[in-house]
């Protein structure tokens, strides 16, 4: 057979890997490794069946593992950060995700569409549209996101997509916009932190849910904490990546003059949405030092595509006000608060208030400075099995 991906061809009859026109020296066991994915394009191959094939179930370390997909990786021209080719699935396995087709004719495999999401609006209290949506089955896991979310552009986005493949394999994945981003309506005169409160308890009820774990993120996590307080019983499992409880103008950071804040002024100047821009480039680096050049550039795009200026400016308003701390003492259930130790945006000190204010929480601190957990974070694999292995803990 001979499968075509990227700018590779693995012909397993002439045992031989080409590379733009060029062949690949290659160990057996990668060669075989590589075999294995490619019969398998856009499907998990477990770590079982890749020990079955390649080294006949023997007793192997991890270490191993991750040393052959190092190297099949690097010969197809692939990375551990941008897993274009070959994606880790945390926990579970590897997939060849790279558009692939086999020479035979009653044998074209070609890599699945993405899994298909249903979105659909809620109706908040106060009448405001918000978008949500559905995939995957198993028990419900409703994500809140960050002040940037898009339904549609997140759910194909390499940053965002691995996330999301991980947690809907074992569950019916429910995620939304919050009010003013992606799709959901922006509504914010007289806006607080109880409105964003109710467009959460809109999205659960929209999809009839009785109970459901929650994961949450950033400002998000201010408002989950005070769902859970006013609705004792509905949350089963909460897990908090690098969130807060008390927004900026709770920590003394806040800038009381609006003319003075860097970021108002960096959205009023028309500078949202510029690539090109140094102090937009410059604030999204500082969110997330993980990402190349390349990827500040569509991290700037995708979040303007999400908010624009006058959104974004409304809402950080109101979320630096956010407070949920005096809820937290209501909360007693299951919780993982996992946070970033360098995050200069969010300190380590609002992921501490977190864990010592929930009744049992545990404590996860990790070895890196992004806002939020991006495939090329090297806790991606860490923060993501973690969180699969508390939410199926009896």
């Amino acid at each position: 057979m001979r499968y075509n991906f990227s700018d590779c061809v693995l012909d397993t009859e002439a045992n031989v890997l080409i590379r733009a026109g060029q062949p690949v020296p290659v160990e057996p066991q990668v060669f075989d490794l590589l075999c294995l994915l490619a019969e398998n394009a856009g499907k998990l191959v477990t770590k079982e069946a890749l020990n079955a094939r390649v080294w006949g179930s023997r007793i192997i370390s991890d270490a191993t593992i991750s040393s052959r997909i190092n190297a099949a990786r690097n010969a197809v021209g692939d990375s551990g950060k941008a897993q274009g080719v070959i994606r880790t699935v945390p926990r579970r396995g590897f997939k060849l995700v790279a558009a692939t087709t086999c020479e035979d004719p009653g044998a074209v495999r070609a890599v699945p569409a993405p899994p298909r999401q249903t979105i659909r609006y809620a109706t908040s209290r106060d009448g405001t549209l918000i978008a949500w949506a559905s995939s995957g089955d198993g028990p419900p896991l409703v994500r809140s996101g960050h002040q940037f979310t898009h339904l549609e552009r997140d759910w194909t986005s390499p940053f965002f997509r691995p996330h999301f493949e991980a947690l809907r394999e074992n569950h019916r994945l429910i995620r939304f916009d919050g009010r003013g981003t992606g799709l959901s309506e922006a509504r914010f005169d007289g806006v607080a932190l109880d409105h964003h409160v109710d467009d959460l308890a809109a999205v659960v009820e929209a999809a009839g849910l009785d109970t459901f774990d929650h994961l949450t993120t950033l400002q998000s996590t201010a408002v989950s904490i005070r769902y859970i307080a006013r609705y004792p019983g509905r949350v089963r499992r909460l897990v908090v990546q690098t969130g807060y409880a008390r927004g900026r103008a709770h920590r003394g950071v806040a800038v009381e003059n609006q003319e003075l804040d860097p970021f108002l002024g960096m959205l009023r100047s028309g500078a949202w949405g510029d690539p090109a821009n140094g102090f937009t480039r410059a604030w999204i680096m500082t969110a997330f030092p993980s990402l190349t050049d390349a990827e500040v550039t569509q991290m700037i795009l995708d979040f303007a595509a999400a908010a624009n200026a006058e959104a974004a400016i409304e809402s950080r308003l109101i979320l630096d006000r956010f407070d949920a701390r005096e809820d937290m003492a209501a909360l007693d259930l299951p919780a993982l608060v996992i946070h970033a130790r360098n995050c200069t945006l969010h300190p380590l000190e609002e992921g501490r208030i977190l864990a010592a204010g929930i009744k049992g929480a545990e404590f996860r601190v990790v070895d890196s400075a992004n806002v939020v957990c991006v495939p090329s974070d090297p806790t991606f694999d860490e923060q993501t099995g973690a969180i699969l292995d508390f939410l199926v803990r009896d």
